[in-house]
């Protein structure tokens, strides 16, 4: 008997969006609907398959390749994955994506000024006193998706609920694509 390939929803975004939040209160809703799923939280990845890679342009492109890969490998035996990372580069992002049949990418977005108000980790406040460098979003770039399929607005327009249940539906539908 062949398991069906899993799928990956890939959550994007800058820090502090609600990309981990989502992603674990994705999972356990995929489960109650039978489907073996795992959750690679970027920050996780990186501790765990990152050792030596610092936060430059080619070592976060593969940060973000080797989770796209461990996504794929997964995917072929039949787990659904949820990804909660940065992945600042389009291009970057567009390849790992593009080698994931069925990969639903989702936009999390709050202004900035939202992101540093609640900054819950203190980043922020330390990127910005030039104690973090190429922190994404203020020292570094972030390029958000051109056409994601869901936009979650996590500046308190929605819910984390909310956007999980949007990008569910979005998953689930035939199409893979729900309106934003």
């Amino acid at each position: 008997m062949t398991r069906a390939e899993g799928r990956t929803i890939w959550l994007t975004g800058l820090s502090g969006t609600g990309k981990s939040t989502v992603a674990a209160l994705l999972a356990p809703r995929l489960r109650a609907l039978g489907r073996r799923v795992e959750v690679l939280d970027g920050d996780v990845v990186r501790a765990q398959l990152g050792a030596g890679l610092g936060f430059g342009r080619a070592d976060r492109d593969a940060n973000v390749s080797r989770i796209g890969w461990v996504a794929g490998l997964l995917n072929r035996h039949g787990v659904d994955v949820v990804v909660a990372a940065i992945a600042p580069y389009r291009d970057t992002r567009d390849a790992v994506l593009a080698r994931l049949p069925g990969a639903l990418e989702v936009f999390m977005t709050a202004p900035l000024g939202t992101l540093i108000a609640r900054d819950v980790k203190g980043l922020y406040r330390r990127a910005i006193a030039g104690e973090i460098p190429n922190f994404t979003g203020i020292s570094d770039p972030y390029e958000p998706p051109l056409a994601p399929a869901v936009v979650c607005r996590s500046d308190g327009s929605e819910t984390p609920e909310e956007s999980a249940a949007r990008i569910l539906d979005a998953f689930l539908a035939p199409s893979g694509r729900a309106a934003s």
